[in-house]
């Protein structure tokens, strides 16, 4: 298992020296390093980092304000690493997600975070009722007056915003978006999405959360790129490869299910899905080579 180092300071006049060390000391062979502050979620290193690491890589900074500084970024980094199957690992701090213990750590580190959020949300109410009750009207004087940093910080809020929502629902969208795009369309990954999870998704609703992550480098640019043409069995072929893929002990009818659920017609026409028309579908990809070879199917599972 490769181990790949990350070390950050905020200005030049610091120096990279002491984490060098730390992380080579570890097992490191090779080391990003970004003169940047832990502030700013759009730095280039790491971006690139996520960007190229490999299914079995560890992830590793000295310590964990060397990665974010905020839990809730740090939360959403070890996430796209888990998405793409590497693993994480702060030497100061007892987060390893290779190990159990790392993973409790880290569990309760979301918690925390979980119930943050709530107390904020609490004391936000509480606050606004007091001031109804009190008579004053809220707002503020600057926006009011068209004040242009009033206004940058406002919108560098709402963005801030939109991205924490963004977070707490990524690990039922971002795996299929990263597994799926290009090769499926915006519409029928939509659908695989609402069927998967049962939330009301929208295709500008997906392509704007895309948009959003490929501009921090969380995502390759490829994901926005068009999705080739297909005729409708390729489509169909597509999509439950894609529920293959996604979850490999789906069953047949249970991709039949998700199938009516996205209103998916059969090559017949029919809305009505057998496991036997799957199961004739899934062989034809196995062909084609979009899913590899399945064992044989349990008695239960063949068609009658």
């Amino acid at each position: 298992m490769s181990l790949i180092g990350y070390a950050r300071v905020s200005t030049g006049e610091q120096t990279l020296d002491p984490q060098r060390m730390e992380l080579r000391a570890a097992g490191c062979t090779t080391i990003h390093e970004e003169h940047a502050s832990g502030a700013d979620r759009t730095r280039p290193a790491l971006a690139r980092l996520l960007a190229t690491i490999r299914p079995g890589q560890t992830l590793v900074v000295v310590r964990l304000d060397r990665l974010a500084r905020s839990l809730s970024h740090l939360l959403q980094v070890i996430e796209t690493l888990e998405a793409r199957g590497a693993h994480f690992r702060s030497l100061g701090d007892p987060i390893d997600t290779t190990t159990a213990q790392g993973k409790f750590s880290l569990q309760v580190m979301g918690a925390v975070a979980e119930l943050e959020r709530a107390l904020i949300r609490e004391r936000t109410k509480a606050g606004l009722r007091a001031a109804r009750a009190q008579g004053r009207v809220g707002g503020n004087p600057a926006l009011k007056a068209g004040d242009r940093d009033a206004i940058r910080k406002l919108r560098a809020a709402r963005d801030e915003t939109y991205f924490q929502k963004l977070e707490s629902t990524a690990d039922t969208w971002l795996p299929l978006v990263r597994r799926h795009r290009p090769d499926m369309a915006w519409d029928d990954l939509t659908r695989l999405l609402g069927s998967r999870t049962g939330q009301p998704w929208t295709v500008e609703r997906l392509k704007r959360a895309a948009r959003r992550y490929v501009r921090d480098g969380l995502l390759p640019a490829t994901v926005l790129d068009r999705a080739p043409r297909r005729t409708a069995d390729d489509r169909l072929l597509a999509i439950i490869a894609g529920m293959r893929h996604a979850d490999p002990d789906l069953t047949l009818a249970g991709i039949a299910k998700r199938l009516e659920d996205m209103r998916e017609r059969t090559p017949r026409g029919s809305a009505k899905w057998y496991p036997s028309s799957v199961r004739a579908l899934l062989l034809r990809a196995e062909k084609m080579g979009l899913i590899a070879a399945q064992p044989p199917l349990p008695l239960s599972e063949r068609p009658g």
